[in-house]
């Protein structure tokens, strides 16, 4: 089964919105053994979708369209479909229904352009849509499948594992029906040191496909292994994911679909420890990212951004004479947040980030990029220092990333 993906909007077309629902989908048919032959974007004009879905449907058999399916006059997609086939359109009641069902429990204002968004072409097969109120559909158009699913990522991410796969799967059913997947992710090598790495790895005898997903500043490695029985499925994966984790285990942070907070958040839970946080260049990124796990508020008892040196000495107690002997991007001072914040909310652990996010702050013996990290217990503090190379949005994340995964070792007892 050969796919085609087409984006819809003129926000698309403008630059103003990126249009990362292709890379998403390509990932999610690509995981399924299918072939995505192109991807197109087009704007919201009905002569420019009906061109490029009628190109597209020569060269693939199916069409996966995302956008235009709001309730706003520049929302034509449904319309635009329709008409490319010369189908009505109708109002489906349960959908429509189920839209104002919505409106209502969240106290919305209803404005009658919203049953725009329960209007279908004649033939089509709803596809519905968990977190939001624009339904997708399916058309068959003779041998051709067309999808629509909304413009909103959150949304297609939704849809399209949940709606779309399946019916996929029931018109184009694999022969090798049992699938085993398995996602190992993995920080600290760039994507082609990962693939370097895998290289001598024949993955063909063992019947797997590999896929190399970089996820900034991760990188995630992908296994799937088709059979006709699930047993030799799951045979052929493991034997695959031992090669893998033989040549990235000291890189290999989870396997599977949990976050590196996620697994922290196990990891703190099961120890029983709490934390607290206090960080200079990363501007609360890693209070964030812990935050980002419900139930987070069983462990994490405050997160400070102690951005400049009167917030470092006045909260955390920093000596003055230390930051101006060894600066404020120092081991030194990283120790002393670290430990500071500790004895100020009490916890088992802290944490602290130091550096410099650039593009200005640098020096020869300081470079933008370099970052300290310390972390404190009752009984010892460790630290970390490194140089990354990146922009300063960059250089943050990844300044967090590795103050999680020094927070990951030490709580897995591999950070002494």
């Amino acid at each position: 089964m050969i796919t085609s993906i087409l984006t819809i909007g003129n926000e698309l077309m403008s630059g103003r919105t990126a249009d990362i629902n292709s890379s998403f989908i390509a990932r999610e048919i690509n995981l399924q053994g299918w072939q995505v032959e192109a991807m197109m974007s087009v704007g919201d004009n009905f002569d420019a979708i009906k061109n490029r879905l009628n190109y597209l449907l020569t060269l693939t058999d199916v069409v996966i369209c995302t956008g235009g399916l709001g309730p706003t006059a520049d929302d034509i997609t449904t319309a635009a479909i329709a008409h490319a086939f010369g189908l009505p359109l109708y109002t489906d009641e349960t959908v429509l229904q189920g839209i104002k069902d919505r409106f209502a429990k969240y106290n919305l204002r209803w404005v009658e352009n919203n049953a725009k968004q329960a209007m279908f072409p004649q033939g089509a097969e709803i596809i519905a849509n968990p977190v939001g109120t624009a339904a997708g559909f399916v058309l068959r158009i003779k041998d051709k499948l067309i999808f629509v699913t909304p413009g909103v990522p959150h949304e297609t991410q939704r849809m399209v594992p949940e709606g779309v796969i399946p019916v996929l799967q029931r018109y184009f059913p694999n022969p090798d029906q049992y699938l085993a997947k398995q996602t190992i992710k993995t920080f600290g090598l760039s994507e082609a040191s990962v693939d370097e790495r895998l290289k001598d790895i024949d993955f063909a005898a063992m019947r797997v496909n590999v896929g190399f997903y970089p996820v900034f500043p991760e990188n995630h490695v992908v296994l799937i292994s088709r059979h006709k029985t699930q047993d030799e499925a799951q045979n052929n994966l493991q034997k695959a994911q031992d090669e893998v984790t033989f040549r990235l285990q000291d890189y290999i942070f989870s396997y599977g679909e949990k976050t590196l907070e996620e697994v922290i958040a196990g990891l703190l839970t099961e120890g029983k420890k709490t934390i607290a946080i206090a960080e200079s260049c990363t501007g609360g990124l890693i209070t964030n990212r812990l935050t980002d796990v419900s139930g987070s508020s069983d462990y994490l008892e405050r997160g400070l951004v102690t951005y400049s040196n009167t917030a470092k000495i006045g909260m955390l107690s920093v000596p003055a004479e230390v930051i101006e002997k060894y600066g404020a991007v120092s081991e030194e001072t990283a120790r002393l947040m670290a430990e500071g914040v500790r004895k100020l909310s009490g916890t088992d652990l802290g944490i602290s980030s130091t550096g410099i996010a650039g593009p200005t702050g640098g020096s020869p013996e300081k470079p933008v990029g370099t970052v300290y990290l310390a972390l404190a217990d009752s009984h010892k503090t460790i630290c970390r220092h490194y140089n990354f190379r990146w922009d300063r949005r960059r250089n943050k994340h990844v300044f967090a990333e590795a103050a999680l995964i020094m927070l990951k070792d030490f709580l897995q007892g591999k950070e002494k």
